[in-house]
């Protein structure tokens, strides 16, 4: 007789872990099944994000700007030192144990909180059914009240650029790099493109950028892309828009890459190249076909408002599911899903998902852009406030950049926030949280803010919507 549980949770990462967690803090019984597994066959926790994805990147361009800042920074604040040097072991070795922590931490939450951990890969069947398969033992079919699927995503591989593991990686291969490449070339200068480009840029690496796309950053608000694009290419990244890949072999250890760009062929050589192109769902194997969940034609599963599928009982979250592939954005779709599931009215609210980019300077946003809301006919009002007016931004010597809001001329009400600059990714936090209160542009302009503190540059930006920016010359109104 096959094991009975009320949540079956397929995934541990953001999305899975998290709506494990909140399931059984609501006294429901919860299995979270997960097929990675370490050398020693234990069950690997935390998913594409704290093992491959967002923690160890960042820890990487912590430990590079760390670097960055002793080259080019410290000799104006009159701190001088000779010859830094860089070892990237170390700095490998570093990243790799905020990993076992968080990872190792993931399974203390589970134990606490009473989730099993069903070693295997998971496979939805009809009946809200799961199938366990872990290579040693035959598979094993777990009975659910409630299936939550959150397989999460794996990066796009283009023919062109086929991965070898060595001198051609996608993302996770370029966390991992034992040396500095003399000449790094990025496929894709998206969110993944840009903060591993970054990492290696700064601990010495020469880097091409090469995006398929005209426009950069088309996601963002244009004034910000903008922005960014200027101080990215400040700081020696070498962004080359609207080149589209043909060709990448290996050759004598290095990569020969082909390109085309305005109707010319171009072919440059590199120590290494990473293929970082986007992600997709990962959704082979994962639903037996009876098992009633229906998928797009892009591979995402199909789901409602409230993440429901089709098939009764199951629901999927994270980046197996449509809408923006943001860690937080799967963590708080599998609260909401296993709130439900324990019979709260629980609701997401979409329009306030903020997005990040970890370059530094940080660039972040939510809500509407500029271009979105000229597109939709939308009387709109904006503020903004440069970081170069920041007393605080200039005493820490990063003043690149500038807030923007975004606001209804008629209401008031904030509609969006988009920034380039320091801190970005904790400044507009404090955008999210008026945004989800309804909050005006005026509401921010009341409120106090801290002396000296990059958030003034927020509560400026406030003020300049209606021409009452103290620190700067307004624009007339």
């Amino acid at each position: 007789m096959s094991e009975k549980y009320d949540v079956v949770v397929v995934g541990s990462g953001p999305a899975g872990y998290v709506s494990a967690i909140r399931a059984a803090q609501l006294g429901l019984k919860v299995a979270c099944v997960e097929q990675w597994i370490d050398d020693k066959g234990a069950p690997v926790l935390g998913g594409t994000c704290l093992n491959v994805g967002c923690i160890p990147s960042k820890a990487l361009l912590d430990s590079s700007q760390k670097y960055s800042d002793v080259i080019e920074k410290f000799s104006k604040h009159g701190i001088n030192v000779e010859k830094p040097t860089v070892d990237v072991a170390a700095m490998l070795d570093r990243k790799n144990k905020i990993i076992s922590q968080l990872t190792s931490g993931i399974g203390g939450l589970f134990k606490h909180n009473g989730v099993v951990v069903l070693q295997g890969r998971g496979k939805v069947l009809s009946g809200a059914r799961v199938e366990v398969t872990n290579g040693k033992e035959d598979p094993s079919i777990v009975d659910a009240g409630s299936v939550i699927i959150a397989a999460g995503s794996v990066p796009i591989a283009i023919p062109p650029a086929p991965i070898n593991g060595d001198t051609i990686v996608d993302s996770t291969g370029a966390l991992e790099f034992d040396s500095i490449p003399k000449r790094l070339g990025v496929i894709g200068a998206g969110v993944i493109g840009l903060e591993l480009g970054s990492v290696w840029k700064r601990l010495g690496s020469e880097v091409v950028l090469l995006e398929a796309l005209d426009t950069f950053l088309p996601m963002m608000d244009s004034q910000v892309a903008s922005e960014s694009a200027k101080i990215f290419k400040k700081q020696g990244l070498d962004i080359r828009m609207g080149a589209r890949v043909t060709n990448a072999v290996e050759k004598k250890k290095k990569v020969s890459l082909s390109y085309q760009c305005s109707g010319e062929e171009h072919t440059e050589i590199f120590d290494k190249l990473i293929v970082s192109v986007g992600r997709r769902p990962r959704s082979e194997e994962l639903l037996a076909s009876d098992s009633g969940v229906t998928l797009d034609e892009r591979g995402f599963i199909y789901v409602d408002d409230f993440c429901a599928t089709e098939a009764p009982n199951v629901y999927a979250v994270g980046d197996v599911v449509r809408g923006p592939m943001l860690a937080h954005k799967g963590s708080e779709e599998g609260v909401m899903v296993a709130e439900r599931i324990a019979g709260q009215s629980t609701k997401l609210n979409y329009q306030c998902i903020p997005s990040v980019i970890y370059t530094h300077p940080e660039v972040a946003a939510v809500g509407k852009t500029e271009q979105e809301l000229k597109a939709d006919g939308i009387d709109y009002q904006s503020g903004v406030f440069p970081f170069q007016a920041s007393g605080r931004a200039l005493a820490a010597d990063d003043s690149e950049g500038l807030v923007k809001i975004l606001t209804d001329k008629q209401t008031d009400r904030i509609l969006g926030c988009h920034i380039v600059g320091p801190s970005a990714a904790d400044l507009v936090q404090q955008v999210v949280i008026a945004m989800e209160f309804g909050a005006s542009a005026e509401d921010l302009s009341l409120m106090i803010f801290g002396h000296p503190t990059l958030s003034e540059a927020v509560h400026e930006a406030a003020l300049a919507v209606s021409g009452h920016a103290i620190h700067m010359p307004n624009k007339k109104k």
